[in-house]
């Protein structure tokens, strides 16, 4: 019996070169994902229907991994993470907070509509606890979202916090440094808040929010905002665009 013969990565087979009919795989495993997401698991909004709308399933995914990105402290990603997850908590379910620095002000979430009664924040000892009441909380049914501040995540400690949130059916919101951006990510989802200049007659703070990565989308998508600081509602620059007075003259 003689050997088969190798054929080269280019070699046409059954009337298609390799090449096609790895991109023919592809479309068809991400065919049978997107399928896989729309079955078994609901979505939950993100509180602004701009974003929504940037999204395959017009919000997040439960069970899954969302990384918010920016570039410091106050930027915006902690006023957009907390009001999905208060909109993932909506039917009673818990909203863990694990505040490793012990930054975390409660009586903001109250601001945002969370309920003081849903909230548990968790301030570890250490990391291993840390990761610890991560994996446990996003595992847990009863959780609606997870809030954490992981600014080192390596790959081992990520992938496992992906299939303990798939497992539980939570959603993680994951706030990180913008520095972040170029390592891997087991995230569904991945954000880049970025501040855009003050406008006359703003009402609040202005962003960019960049869509880099999500699963069933095209990446690169941008969306500018703007979070009202007394009500915190986010508005679409782009629906504020033909008003000719401010907000807070009118009444609105």
């Amino acid at each position: 019996m003689t050997r088969p013969q190798s054929l080269p990565p280019d070699a046409p087979v059954g009337g298609q070169s390799a090449g096609e009919i790895h991109e023919t795989l592809r479309r068809r495993i991400a065919c049978l994902q997107e399928a896989r997401l729309r079955n078994d698991r609901k979505t939950s909004s993100s509180g602004c229907g701009a974003l929504d709308q940037l999204l395959p399933r017009r919000g997040f995914c439960r069970g899954t991994l969302t990384e918010w990105l920016a570039a410091g402290w106050g930027h915006g990603a902690e006023t957009l993470a907390f009001q999905a997850a208060g909109h993932a908590c909506r039917e009673g379910e818990a909203l863990v907070v694990l505040d490793a620095r012990r930054r975390f002000y409660p009586p903001g979430a109250a601001w945002l509509g969370i309920a003081p009664e849903q909230l548990i924040v968790v301030r570890a000892a250490g990391q291993s606890d840390h990761t610890w009441a991560a994996d446990q909380s996003l595992r847990c049914p009863g959780v609606g979202a997870v809030v954490v501040w992981p600014e080192k995540l390596d790959g081992r400690t990520f992938r496992r916090m992906q299939l303990a949130a798939e497992e539980g059916g939570s959603l993680g919101f994951l706030i990180r440094p913008q520095r972040v951006q170029r390592e891997p990510s087991w995230a569904d989802v991945r954000l880049l808040i970025e501040p855009l200049p003050p406008a006359a007659y703003a009402a609040g703070r202005r962003l960019k929010i960049r869509l880099l990565r999500c699963r069933g989308a095209a990446d690169d998508r941008c969306l500018e905002v703007e979070i009202d600081d007394e009500t915190h509602a986010v508005y679409p620059l782009a629906q504020l665009a033909h008003r000719t007075t401010p907000r807070r003259a009118t009444g609105a």
